[in-house]
């Protein structure tokens, strides 16, 4: 059966997640079916039982020929507008902290100011919440959980990855302090977290992460270590190469300087794409990790859980209706549309 956009696909023995989005898209980043199918792939997006009915969007992320961008986003803004209580001025706002540079998630460019920091506003205005809350924006990504959550400056911070906190004895102190010092939401988006390499390496057919030993990996800096710590891909075992950017790394791939870049689907893709690579490079289908983002807010703050609470009530009604899509679809439609 052909995979085509804007349909319904049927799994067939042997299809995975890339090979699906190939033939649909002529892409293999299969985030936005990844998007359109959450429910149905969370538990386990590496293997695809086949007969599964998948949604494929249409190119610009609509579910179907007939639905519209934007329409459920209008439709619960009309509802909350006739429905839902005053802010309650009595309460101070929650005050959200962000950071530029970090497309199509945040960035101030960005209708809402990006995705993640559209849905935590929009989750303080659902689920009944009746609390304001303001944003402001501090690029030192590292300011967020080192002074500025801890300190009572602001209140959540939008949005970090959290580690499996069952496993802290695999962890860099980073990662640690993630599962200790702060309380995560519920997951407000999943990335995958990818392996790339070149076609001619001897790595490109890796099948466990045993198969990367002695590999110079690059990930980007402010990028999490932990999903490399959780695989046992730690050093000397491996040799970690921390460099500015996704594309300084994926540079570095290309000259051959790193062996391996370690990093979320979308943002290898897009760095490929720049450098006019995508035809040399592969990702490994088969060691993918699925990273959750959260809203975090610091352990020491006394409104913490009250706080995480209120944006999970949010969070559960915009899955439900259709909202949490919509918003999503939309802010990767418009970031798809700049860079053409």
């Amino acid at each position: 059966m052909a995979q085509e956009a804007c349909a319904t696909y049927t799994v067939q023995p042997g299809d995975s997640l890339s090979s699906i989005a190939e033939a649909a898209y002529g892409s293999f980043d299969y985030q936005m079916i990844f998007n359109a199918n959450r429910d149905a792939l969370a538990a386990n997006p590496n293997t695809l039982p086949a007969g599964l009915q998948l949604i494929l969007p249409c190119d610009d992320g609509r579910l179907t020929a007939e639905s519209e961008l934007s329409a459920v986003i209008a439709a619960e803004d009309a509802r909350q507008s006739e429905t839902a209580a005053p802010v309650n001025a009595l309460q101070p706002p929650l005050r959200f902290v962000s950071g530029n540079g970090w497309k199509p998630f945040a960035d101030e460019s960005l209708t809402g100011g990006g995705i993640l920091v559209r849905i935590a506003t929009t989750a303080l205005q659902r689920g009944g919440n009746n609390r304001g809350g303001t944003v402001e924006w501090v690029d030192d990504w590292g300011a967020h959980t080192d002074v500025l959550l801890p300190s009572g400056a602001f209140d959540v911070s939008i949005a970090w990855s959290v580690p499996d906190c069952t496993k802290l004895d695999l962890l860099g102190d980073e990662g640690k302090r993630r599962c200790t010092d702060f309380i995560a939401s519920l997951p407000v988006y999943e990335v995958a977290d990818t392996i790339s390499t070149l076609n001619d390496s001897k790595y490109v057919n890796a099948s466990t992460y045993q198969d990367l030993a002695g590999a110079r990996i690059c990930k980007p800096e402010g990028w999490s270590m932990f999903p490399l710590e959780q695989a046992g891909l730690i050093e000397p075992f491996v040799t970690h190469v921390r460099l500015a950017t996704p594309k300084d790394c994926a540079e570095a791939l290309v000259a051959g300087e790193v062996d391996v870049l370690s990093i979320e689907l979308e943002s290898a893709n897009e760095a490929f794409r720049e450098l006019g690579v995508i035809d040399q490079v592969s990702i490994n289908p088969t060691l993918v990790n699925f990273l959750t983002f959260h809203f975090i807010s610091s352990r020491t703050n006394p409104r913490a859980r009250i706080y995480i609470a209120m944006l999970n009530e949010g969070l559960t009604e915009m899955r439900e209706s259709g909202e949490w899509y919509d918003i999503v679809a939309t802010g990767l439609a418009e970031y798809n549309q700049t860079n053409q």
